[in-house]
């Protein structure tokens, strides 16, 4: 089975590609140039695995939590290769992305920072999602994890987080891929970014407001 794999979801374009066991893969930085040379990158991808956008057998996109215009790109970029080219999609979110990638016997935490003491975060032990993936107090999460009363370790960014001890999240496709590929596919049509709140636009419309 050939698997396309996609993430924009933060400031980092990772794609990758598993071709009969073997793993292509590409890691850039690309920031507020995501939509310039996403499509390039990706172009450079199937050159590396001697494929065509045709020969794939499925599609991962990560649906997010993380930055809107980034999954915009990658999502949008996704669902029109499959229902284009008639092809398998499933959906992961970001978090899940995180915790599949660090091999640890300890319960794992992954965060990425939502600004004002909150984040999105999920709980993971041997890659059950124990505590959904939300939005939420850092101080509430750990809290939770005090009362879980097991070994933990966070993921993330950690220039993010410098009061805690976050290790830091490298993507380990080959990790990623062989968890979620016997998925069910889905519509391209179903699927939709998993942002865990609303923008900060349409907080103030609904007068929503969050304690700091």
């Amino acid at each position: 089975m050939k698997i396309f794999y996609i993430d924009t979801s933060s400031s980092y374009l990772y794609i990758a590609i598993l071709k009969e066991e073997k793993c292509f893969e590409i890691k850039k930085k690309l920031g507020s140039e995501m939509s310039k040379y996403a499509l390039q990158e990706i172009a450079e991808l199937f050159k590396m695995a001697n494929l065509e956008p045709l020969d794939i057998d499925k599609i991962i996109v990560v649906a997010g939590p993380g930055s809107y215009t980034g999954i915009r790109i990658g999502m949008t970029f996704a669902k029109i290769m499959a229902y284009t080219l008639k092809k398998d999609i499933i959906s992961i979110t970001s978090l899940e992305a995180m915790a599949y990638s660090l091999d640890s016997k300890k319960v794992i935490v992954p965060l990425i920072d939502a600004r004002r003491g909150f984040v999105f975060a999920g709980v993971y032990e041997n890659s059950l999602n124990i505590l959904e993936n939300q939005y939420i107090k850092l101080s509430d999460l750990q809290e939770y994890l005090t009362k879980l009363n097991k070994e933990y370790v966070f993921v993330g960014d950690s220039s993010k987080f410098k009061e805690l001890k976050v290790q830091e999240y490298e993507p380990d496709f080959l990790q990623i891929i062989n968890i979620v590929k016997d998925r069910a596919p889905i519509s391209p049509h179903a699927i939709e970014p998993e942002y865990l709140k609303l923008t900060e636009a349409e907080e103030n419309l609904k007068g929503i407001h969050y304690d700091n």
